[in-house]
């Protein structure tokens, strides 16, 4: 075989193929990203947990109540879709969204090892632990738990946070539930109490009598809209309506309304 029979095969052989991965190419599916898919759908499907209270739990007629639900109804309202609730676990959550059984999840800690799969908004909610005590306590900082009495759930991050910041004379004393954790503080068996926010929220708003505060925060990290990576234009769209909510004030209102206490814009 001569040389130009050679050449002329080997550019027949790169033409076949090339004229083959195009065909690939053009037969291949091209998804839409997520925002046009929501779009044409005409639903948005959050991911939620179905018993967080104050940020999402079931009422007396079982219907999904608290912050997210309410973050979430602007959302859907906003995009012009009908809203799609889906009750979530903490173990299923992630993947429910990497397989697209749900567009976004609320109500997510950002972490180093979550950004490797998920993407995040800006925060649209504080998510903090803190020291939590009646009025009469005095209490302002670390050095003022020396010597107090102070109830946590055992084997938990604000277990791990009360530690490390309490001095070697406070008296913790661990728990195996959170319910026991406000029962010791209620009953008085603890002069403070360590919680998330969300536990401490309901404690403020049901114990009057009591008259309890939070006292200062131990640690703090808030709540993200999660999505998946690669969807710039529905991350945008997220980020513009939480950056209107929290401008308008309709962040603070829900706050009040569900945690109690006025946003702190420092908290996001």
């Amino acid at each position: 075989m001569n040389h130009v029979t050679t050449h002329t095969m080997i550019k027949t052989s790169l033409l076949a193929l090339s004229l083959l991965t195009g065909f690939g190419l053009a037969m291949a599916p091209v998804r839409a990203d997520a925002l046009d898919d929501i779009t044409k759908s005409g639903t948005l499907k959050v991911g939620v947990f179905s018993d967080f209270p104050p940020f999402s739990s079931a009422s007396a007629d079982m219907s999904l109540k608290g912050y997210d639900i309410d973050i979430a109804e602007i959302i859907a309202s906003t995009l012009k879709v009908k809203l799609n609730l889906v009750g979530v676990t903490g173990q299923n959550r992630i993947p429910f969204l990497t397989e697209r059984r749900v567009d976004i999840l609320l109500s997510v800690g950002h972490s180093a090892e979550r950004e490797k799969v998920l993407d995040f908004t800006a925060a649209y909610a504080p998510y903090y632990i803190a020291v939590i005590g009646p009025q009469a306590v005095k209490v302002e900082g670390k050095a003022d738990l020396a010597g107090k009495s102070i109830a946590v759930s055992r084997g938990t991050l604000e277990d791990t946070s009360l530690t490390e910041a309490a001095p070697p004379s406070a008296d913790i004393k661990r728990f195996d539930s959170y319910n026991s954790v406000i029962q010791a503080f209620i009953s008085g068996q603890a002069q403070l109490m360590v919680v998330g926010n969300d536990v401490g929220a309901q404690v403020l708003s049901r114990q009057t009598a009591l008259k309890p505060e939070q006292k200062f925060q131990l640690m703090t990290s808030p709540d993200h809209i999660a999505l998946n990576k690669n969807e710039p234009r529905l991350k945008q769209a997220l980020n513009e309506i939480v950056a209107k909510l929290l401008a308008d004030g309709t962040l603070n209102k829900v706050s009040v309304k569900w945690l109690g206490k006025p946003l702190d814009p420092k908290d996001l």
